[in-house]
């Protein structure tokens, strides 16, 4: 049996450790501090270093997820009801902040190139619901969604972004996703690009919704807010330490992670580029083999997550479940596969018996393996090497 290939290797370096150890030995204060607030900085400074932009560190990309449509609702007037456009295959906590928080979610069918949007159905949903006013789209598995052509099928809805496990993508200009953003999420997550074991991060380049997010962040409380001054100014007959302006949570993060990912920060662009080496790499091998998968080709703008294969059959899916784990080869299904699956969504007014074509066969035929910068080319080979014996 070969050694173990894990969907992730121990990412965390030694010189990770030693600086957080230092923190930990030196530091007078862990919990929100100036940490947090230089590694929020270097975030702005690596996704977008020639635009304003502002990010919020919070306890993970999930709860990043729940802030950012909670705040985006507030600040634009949408209701409990209105409806949102969500993409039927994607991670359960892109889906389930819009309806924890009272959005009428409209499930849209992906594609099998990037695994975003289906292009074609998303223009049959702008005319049935003309009335949406959200759409959250996923970057899913390192692939940069197209959320130019997705504006201009609904010019009129506000667009967020969840990019929680790719990192690094980019737009057709050669930018990276989020750095043009109302408002996007990233996780580090252990299994992510980078890590700070949890914790996520929101970028927006609206200040007023910068602004709301802070004060969400932090129970709502006014302190946290950049215009202060402002509101005690205005609420003279409240102490201003105790003065809410919104409704919040405790979705902060400490200093102890913030330390971690100021030093991964450092090494997440060379992180990425051994990751997309990879993936060419996969691409060419997958070439090889059109009977038993379906075809997707390498684009330059992914941050690639994993090595993901939709299998032509369910028994083809099988059988190299089969080998994978008799080869030591962790493996996943694509993420959640058909939402309208999941149990979770039956006791809801959502139509789940739509047919949802690829987010289906993505379901009952789909299957990754891990990609990062610990993956070699003896790895890819013997992954190849296993396809041959299907």
């Amino acid at each position: 049996m070969r050694k173990k290939w894990p969907l992730m290797g121990e990412s965390i370096t030694l010189g990770d450790r030693l600086k957080m150890a230092y923190f930990c030995l030196t530091a007078k204060r862990f919990t929100y501090g100036e940490n947090l607030k230089e590694f929020e900085n270097e975030w702005n400074n690596w996704l977008a270093p020639d635009k304003k932009i502002d990010s919020l560190y919070v306890s993970s990309g999930s709860t990043a997820n729940f802030l950012l449509v909670a705040a985006v609702m507030e600040k634009y007037g949408i209701k409990p009801g209105d409806k949102i456009i969500l993409p039927a295959c994607t991670w359960m906590t892109n889906v389930s902040p819009a309806m924890q928080l009272g959005l009428s979610p409209v499930f849209c069918d992906v594609n099998m190139q990037n695994y975003s949007y289906d292009l074609d159905e998303l223009k049959i949903l702008s005319r049935k619901h003309r009335d949406v006013k959200l759409i959250f789209v996923t970057h899913l598995l390192g692939f940069s969604a197209d959320i130019e052509k997705i504006q201009e099928i609904f010019p009129k809805a506000l667009i967020i972004e969840d990019i929680c496990e790719s990192h690094g993508c980019l737009d057709n200009n050669g930018e990276k996703r989020g750095a043009n953003s109302l408002g996007a999420t990233f996780s580090f997550y252990f299994g992510h690009h980078m890590s700070t074991v949890e914790g996520g991060m929101i970028t927006t380049n609206n200040e007023d919704l910068y602004d709301l997010m802070r004060m969400k962040r932090s129970h709502g409380l006014a302190r946290e807010s950049i215009f202060f001054k402002y509101y005690k100014e205005t609420h003279k007959e409240i102490d201003s330490q105790f003065l809410f302006i919104t409704d919040g949570y405790n979705f902060r993060n400490h200093e102890i992670p913030a330390v971690l990912g100021r030093s991964q920060l450092k090494r997440l662009d060379s992180m990425i580029t051994i990751r997309r080496k990879n993936y060419a790499v996969y691409c060419t091998i997958i070439e090889q083999y059109p009977n038993l998968f379906y075809q997707h080709s390498y684009e330059s703008t992914n941050s690639s997550f994993c090595f993901p294969f939709i299998c032509k059959s369910t028994e083809i899916r099988d059988k190299i479940r089969n080998l994978l784990s008799l080869h030591n080869i962790e493996h996943r299904p694509i993420v959640a596969g058909n939402l309208l699956s999941q149990p979770f969504l039956k006791g809801h007014k959502i139509d789940t018996k739509r047919e949802i074509a690829n987010a289906e066969i993505i379901h009952r035929q789909g299957i990754y393996v891990g990609n990062n910068h610990f993956v070699t080319v003896d790895d890819m080979n013997d992954l190849a090497g296993l396809f041959n014996l299907v």
